[in-house]
């Protein structure tokens, strides 16, 4: 598989298809997409997009350290899961952050997926709580050195 930077609109397809499948395409669409510190990490098996997560310089009021990025919008197609395919746009993706300064990297994780993000080196943080129309989640972090 091959891992590269993507443009947002390369995400859009696979967020809605995976994340928000019953809401609008427009629901996919996040206004920090374009903002000059936020990035987009793609695999590809071939030329076929699998996996696909956005980072941004945004900062979790409830975490002291001062260089943080917020990961948004994994999602990889269901029969590449069990490759590895989002582990591997979430190592890149750290490489870059590190590159970048990054102390620490944190999400809002569906509670679905929860094990999946501790695999990776996460830690929940905080109370489950209700993100509508999508459903129950979780802070997730993961310290970066």
């Amino acid at each position: 598989m091959k891992v590269q930077r993507v443009k947002a609109e390369q995400t859009y397809n696979l967020r809605h298809k995976i994340l928000r499948p019953h809401q609008p395409f427009e629901a996919c669409q996040y206004n920090t997409d374009h903002d000059d510190d936020a990035f987009h990490i793609g695999a590809f098996n071939e030329e076929e997009l699998v996996s696909v997560a956005s980072f941004y310089f945004e900062s979790h009021p409830e975490f002291q350290s001062s260089n943080q990025y917020r990961l948004r919008a994994m999602a990889t197609v269901e029969e590449y899961r069990a490759m590895g395919a989002g582990r591997i746009v979430v190592k890149y993706a750290e490489s870059k952050l590190k590159n970048l300064k990054a102390d620490l990297l944190w999400c809002k994780g569906r509670t679905s997926v929860q094990k999946y993000y501790e695999k990776l080196g996460f830690k929940p943080f905080g109370e489950v709580f209700d993100y509508p129309p999508i459903g129950p989640h979780v802070i997730m972090y993961k310290e970066l050195s």
